[in-house]
């Protein structure tokens, strides 16, 4: 075939709107660009409406992006009558339809996708080839490389050898800067009475024609929209301003406050950069170098600790979160250690519960397509291993209500981190807490139905009797636990009868836990 009949398609996913990739740095009339919206999707999970419309709002805003650019850019939307909504259907069609003679993509983030890719190229019989995301600070290998022949993967060894790697916040001689490789505990203090956060940066976007072709489609989706000023980023400016507002008002507060939770505070002092990160609108090292420089620039205002907090969640955290999942895909998707299989409570999907801790943050969540860390991980999370709620379920609703929820980030983060399913690969410990931990993080417990005093009888806070049903439970499991053998010399010293009425406070509440 003549060189000049050689035509290319380019698949981009929603998740790879990267215009700094190698891909877009020159214009080749020989390749055209394809992004699609598709029921692949939309439907594998129950998604909020908000992520569903952010993704396509994202992908919309990016193509038009890249036509500005000239580049050549062919664009299915959901409804389009050729729309053959799936990834592999779409693209055979295409490459029939204008005889595309090589068909290239980027390695996707997660394992489905890139399993439907990798069948897709193998069954062309033109050529193919994938390409790197140019996103990540680390490969989709490189965790299991550095953890070869142990048998622990340790996100601290991970994290200093990325720091080393990439020399950043170092000091000569490979030595962390300040002497010390992690302020955690520095970062932990509930919000004083009367501070009031910063209030927060949002757009207003209108998303409200794409909202409008959600709802033409019957895509089922969860939480609430107001389409015609859509709060989220979903261009490379706006993403960029997030950052600089971020970097500016909340960084100077970041690590100090990370951990806390207060009443009708949906944003507190976070970045909120998870979405722009996840969809690859910012790269996680333009993100780190900005949050360095200002810290460089203004080190009374920006205290060491909070910068290395914020540093710490995207070079160690969410970068070991990718290598866990790569290593472990696809027994990961399945593990159950503790062998949970309760369903979630119905209220998860509401908000409608007499626990105000809970309320606040999945009401939050339902609202804003967003809770913070803690929020995830110990309200939500912690009460859903407490209950013994089955992981795959929890595994479904963090996946779907959260925006800036892909798999590759979520799993490891829920059925890991949060549920303890994986059985310790992720964390050394079951993160569980009574209603004392919440309290102290917390202005939840004040206005609640239940007392956090109380372990049994009336309005004793059901996190409290949980708390020790569950370690009563699972003790042949977790007994010999390090970090938690304290946990059963206070439960072995208890009454029998102490104990007794706990459990079967515990069991009550299991019993009817719809109604809590």
């Amino acid at each position: 075939m003549h060189p000049n009949n050689k035509k290319t398609l380019r698949l981009i996913l929603g998740d790879q709107l990267n215009i700094h990739h190698n891909w877009f740095h020159t214009v080749d009339e020989t390749v055209t660009y394809v992004l699609m919206e598709v029921r692949s999707e939309t439907d594998y999970v129950q998604h909020h409406i908000q992520k569903v419309l952010g993704v396509f709002a994202a992908m919309r805003a990016f193509a038009q992006t890249l036509q500005n650019l000239k580049h050549r850019v062919l664009y299915l939307r959901l409804n389009d009558a050729d729309n053959l909504q799936s990834f592999d259907r779409n693209c055979e069609a295409l490459i029939a339809k204008h005889h595309f003679t090589r068909f290239e993509y980027q390695l996707p983030d997660e394992y489905r996708v890139d399993q439907c890719l990798k069948a897709f190229a193998g069954s062309l019989t033109l050529e193919t080839k994938v390409y790197d995301t140019e996103h990540f600070y680390s490969t989709r290998s490189e965790l299991k490389d550095l953890f070869a022949g142990k048998k622990s993967y340790v996100m601290e060894t991970f994290y200093r050898y990325m720091r080393k790697k990439h020399q950043v916040l170092m000091a000569y001689g490979n030595k962390p800067l300040h002497d010390k490789w992690n302020f955690d505990e520095e970062n932990r203090q509930k919000l004083p009475k009367n501070h009031k956060p910063i209030t927060p940066l949002v757009f207003e976007n209108d998303a409200s024609g794409i909202e409008t072709e959600i709802k033409k489609a019957h895509i089922k989706t969860i939480g609430t929209v107001d389409s015609k000023k859509f709060l989220w980023p979903i261009n490379r400016i706006q993403s960029l301003a997030l950052l600089e507002f971020f970097i500016e008002h909340c960084l100077p507060q970041f690590g100090t406050y990370q951990d806390a939770m207060a009443l009708d505070e949906w944003s507190l002092y976070h970045s909120r950069l998870s979405f722009s990160l996840n969809i690859k609108l910012l790269s996680p090292k333009e993100v780190v170098d900005k949050a360095i420089e200002a810290h460089s620039n203004r080190k009374t205002e920006i205290a060491f600790h909070q910068l290395e907090g914020f540093v710490r969640q995207i070079i160690g955290w969410r970068e070991y979160m990718r290598g866990i999942y790569w290593l472990k895909m696809p027994e990961y998707a399945s593990l159950n250690y503790f062998e949970h299989k309760a369903s979630l409570p119905t209220w998860f999907w509401t908000g409608q519960t007499n626990m105000n801790c809970l309320k606040q943050a999945i009401q939050q969540s339902l609202e804003f397509a967003y809770a913070h860390h803690i929020q995830r991980l110990m309200i939500t999370g912690n009460f859903a291993l407490l209950a013994g709620i089955d992981p795959d379920e929890v595994d479904a609703w963090y996946l779907g209500i959260y925006i800036d929820a892909f798999e590759w980030v979520e799993i490891t983060n829920t059925r890991g981190m949060s549920q303890f399913a994986d059985g310790g690969i992720v964390g050394t410990k079951p993160y569980v807490s009574s209603a004392a931990y919440i309290h102290k993080m917390s202005s939840y417990c004040g206005t609640c139905s239940y007392d956090k005093s109380k372990k049994t009888g009336a309005n004793a806070c059901p996190f409290n009797s949980l708390y020790w049903n569950f370690y009563a439970r699972h003790e042949q499991r977790l007994a010999k636990n390090p970090r938690i053998g304290m946990m059963y010399q206070v439960w072995n010293k208890m009454q029998p009868d102490d104990q007794a009425a706990i459990l079967k406070q515990a069991d009550l509440y299991l019993q009817q836990i719809n109604e809590l």
